[in-house]
C-alpha cells in the first residue's frame, strides 16, 4: 500500500486530502510543518508527499530543496499562487506536479496514482550506447564509466533521449517524459535542465555534444557526437 505524507497547516484542506487518498487505497500521514516533514521523510520514508507552499514554519519550495539534497521522493505542491513563475520554480527545485487551490480531491487522488504509476520500478535498461549506461533501477546514468550526479528530473530526461538515438523530443514531449502537462507553463524550464545535464557531460567528455540542438524544434541524442 503506497504510503502518502501531507505536509498542510490547514485542517480542512488535510482532511479532505485524507479521505479521497484513503478512498484510493492508499495510507496517509499528515504533518502541517515543513521541518517535521523532513525528520519524518527520513526517519519513515513516504511513497509521494503532497507539499503545501505557504507553511508556518519554512516555505514549501524551502522544505523541497532540503528534501532533495537526500530523497528522490515525488512531491506535488499544493498552492493558492497560480502564477507561471511558482509554477516554473516548482518543478525547477524538483517538484513532480504543482496543484492550485481550490482543488478537487478526487482530481489530486488521480494525479498521485499517475505519479506513482510512473515512478513504477523498471528493469535496468541496455546500455544506450558503449559509452551510456542506464540503470533505471537506481537511477543512475553513467557516461564514458563515470556516474553522473544527476537530479531525478535529470536523469528522466537523459533517459527518454537515450532510449530514441537521434529522434527529435520537443520540449513538450520531454514535459511528458517528466510527467509534466505540457499546458502547465513549463516549457522553457526543459532548456534550463537540457543546459544543466550538458555541464555535467562535459564534466566528463569537455569536447564531445551528445545532445543536439534542434532550434525551433527540440533536442535529440547522437551517438556520433558523443
Amino acid at each position: 500500500m503506497p504510503h502518502i505524507l501531507i505536509v498542510e497547516d490547514e485542517a480542512a484542506i488535510a482532511d479532505t486530502l485524507i479521505f479521497a487518498l484513503q478512498g484510493e487505497g492508499f495510507s496517509t500521514t499528515w504533518l502541517s510543518l515543513g521541518q517535521a516533514a523532513l525528520e519524518h521523510q527520513r526517519a519513515t520514508p513516504a511513497d509521494l508527499i503532497i507539499l503545501d507552499i505557504g507553511l508556518p514554519d519554512i516555505s514549501g519550495f524551502e522544505t523541497c530543496k532540503q528534501l532533495r539534497r537526500f530523497s528522490e521522493v515525488p512531491v506535488m505542491f499544493l498552492s493558492a499562487r497560480d502564477g507561471e513563475i511558482d509554477r516554473v520554480v516548482g518543478l525547477e527545485i524538483g517538484a513532480d506536479d504543482y496543484v492550485v487551490k481550490p482543488f478537487s480531491p478526487r482530481e489530486v487522488a488521480a494525479r498521485v496514482k499517475a505519479i506513482l504509476k510512473r515512478m513504477g520500478p523498471r528493469a535496468i535498461a541496455e546500455p544506450a550506447s558503449a559509452l551510456f549506461v542506464v540503470d533505471a533501477e537506481r537511477v543512475q546514468i553513467s557516461y564514458r564509466n563515470q556516474p553522473l550526479s544527476l537530479t531525478r528530473h535529470e536523469f528522466r530526461l537523459l533517459q527518454c533521449l537515450l532510449e530514441q538515438p537521434e529522434r527529435v523530443f520537443s520540449r513538450e514531449q520531454l514535459l511528458d517524459a517528466l510527467g509534466v502537462a505540457a499546458d502547465a507553463g513549463y516549457e522553457r524550464s526543459i532548456d534550463s535542465h537540457i543546459k544543466s545535464v550538458r555541464a555535467k557531460l562535459r564534466l566528463v567528455a569537455a569536447t564531445a555534444e551528445p545532445i543536439q540542438t534542434h532550434r525551433g524544434l527540440g533536442y535529440s541524442y547522437s551517438p556520433s557526437h558523443s
